[in-house]
C-alpha cells in the first residue's frame, strides 16, 4: 500500500485532461491519428467475430489461439522467429507482468535515462530501485551500462531501443550485439519494449535484441498500429519465463478481452496490416517532417533537438536554466501543449527537457500549433 502511495500521478495523463479542449492543438500525448484508424476494417471484424458466441465467454489465460498464430507469424516475418506469445491487455500489462514475476522489493532495475514514464511508475510500483544509464544519439552507451551493471548488479535493463519513448532515438545494431553480451556475462534480463519500431519513415530497420539474445523478453502492441483503445499487446519470452508469466496473469486478470482478441484476429486474418502500416508511415512521416522543418523558426537558439528515423517524438532541449514545465503554463494560454521532460528522469531531471508528439496532428495543424508555439518562446 505505500508503494502505491508514493509513486506519482503519470503527467501525460494528466495532460490530456487539460487538453482536450478542442480548440487545443496538443503535441502531448503520444496518441495515433484518429482519423488514420482503419474503422471500417475494425468494425467489419467485429462483426465476423460476434458471430460466434462463444467470444462472449471466459477464455484461456495465454490468449485467443488464432491470434497468437498469426501474431507469432508476423513477429517471424519481421525478422523475431516467434513460437508463441502471451497477449495482454495492452503493452503496458506485459511490462507490469514481467516486473511482478521478475522484481522484488529493492532489487534493481536500469533503465535508459530518460525513459517511458509509465516504466518508471511500474518499477516504481514493484518496489524496485531504479538506476538510470547515459545514453547519447546512438542510444544506451554499454560502457556506462557495464559501469552500472559491475556496480549495481540489476536483476533487469529495460529500454525502448527503437524510436525511443520520449527521444526518439534508436539503439545502433553495434551496441545491441554488445548489450546482448553483457545480458549473458552477468545474467540480467533485458525488457525490450517496441511499440513504435514499424512506424519507419526513412533508413533499414535495426534487427530486435531478442533476435540475439536467449535473456531479452519482448513487449509488442496494437496501439500504434491498429488502435490503442482495442488495449491489445503481446509478450515474446523464453518457454519457462512465459509459463510462469501466464500465471501471473491468470493472477491479474484472468485472461484479456476475449471479443477484442478474437476481432483482432479476424482483422489480421482478413485484412494487409503491412499496407496499412505503410499508409500510417507516409502520414506520420510528413508530420514528423513538417515538425522538424518548423523547429528553427519555432524555438530560442541554441535549442538542440533529435530528429528521429520513426516513431512518434522529438525531444528538445532548451538552452540554458529554462524551466520547460513553466513555460507550458503559458503555451496553454496559447491554446498549445507539450510534455515538460523533467518526469521521464528516474532520478536527476533536466528541467531544460520536453517532448512533442507529431503523429496526432495533420501538418497544416503542425505549423499552426507551431506558430503559437513560437510566440511562447519569444
Amino acid at each position: 500500500m505505500h508503494r502505491t502511495l508514493s509513486v506519482a500521478s503519470s503527467p501525460v495523463r494528466d495532460l490530456l485532461a487539460l487538453t482536450s479542449r478542442p480548440e487545443v492543438i496538443s503535441f502531448a500525448g503520444g496518441l495515433p491519428a484518429p482519423e488514420l484508424f482503419d474503422l471500417d476494417g475494425v468494425r467489419t471484424a467485429y462483426d465476423i467475430a460476434l458471430r460466434d458466441r462463444s467470444v462472449l465467454q471466459y477464455a484461456p489465460t495465454e490468449g485467443n489461439q488464432a491470434l497468437r498464430s498469426l501474431v507469432a507469424a508476423r513477429l517471424t516475418g519481421r525478422g523475431l522467429p516467434t513460437s508463441d506469445v502471451l497477449i495482454t491487455t495492452g503493452s503496458q500489462q506485459a511490462l507490469t507482468l514481467v516486473a511482478t514475476a521478475l522484481l522484488g522489493p529493492g532489487a534493481v532495475v536500469a533503465v535508459e535515462e530518460p525513459t517511458y514514464l509509465a516504466a518508471l511508475q511500474c518499477f516504481q510500483m514493484a518496489g524496485a530501485r531504479i538506476v538510470p544509464v547515459a545514453g547519447d544519439a546512438d542510444g544506451l552507451d554499454p560502457a556506462a551500462l557495464r559501469s552500472v551493471v559491475e556496480a549495481e548488479r540489476p536483476a533487469m535493463l529495460y529500454l525502448v531501443p527503437t524510436f525511443a519513448n520520449p527521444t526518439g532515438r534508436t539503439l545502433s545494431a553495434a551496441r545491441r550485439a554488445e548489450i546482448a553480451a553483457l545480458a549473458e556475462e552477468h545474467s540480467f534480463w533485458i525488457v525490450e519494449d517496441d511499440p513504435y519500431g514499424e512506424l519507419r519513415y526513412r533508413g533499414s530497420a535495426v534487427a530486435p535484441l531478442a533476435s540475439i539474445s536467449d535473456r531479452t523478453v519482448y513487449l509488442g502492441s496494437f496501439s500504434k498500429i491498429g488502435a490503442p483503445g482495442m488495449r491489445l499487446g503481446w509478450l515474446r519470452a523464453p518457454e519457462d519465463l512465459l509459463r510462469t508469466l501466464v500465471i501471473v496473469k491468470q493472477a491479474a486478470d484472468l485472461h484479456t478481452s476475449t471479443v477484442d482478441q478474437a476481432a483482432a484476429a479476424v482483422y489480421l486474418k482478413d485484412n494487409d496490416l503491412d499496407a496499412h502500416v505503410a499508409r500510417l508511415c507516409v502520414e506520420y512521416g510528413a508530420r514528423r517532417d513538417a515538425m522538424i522543418e518548423a523547429l528553427p523558426g519555432t524555438v530560442p537558439v541554441d535549442t538542440t533537438w533529435t530528429d528521429p528515423d520513426g516513431g512518434m517524438f522529438v525531444w528538445l532541449r532548451l538552452p540554458d536554466d529554462v524551466d520547460s514545465a513553466e513555460l507550458l503554463h503559458e503555451a496553454l494560454r496559447h491554446d498549445v501543449a507539450f510534455v515538460p521532460g523533467a518526469p521521464f528522469f528516474a532520478t536527476t531531471p533536466d528541467h531544460a527537457t520536453f517532448r512533442m508528439s507529431f503523429t496526432t496532428n495533420t501538418p497544416e495543424e503542425i505549423a499552426e500549433g507551431m506558430a503559437r508555439l513560437a510566440k511562447v518562446f519569444r
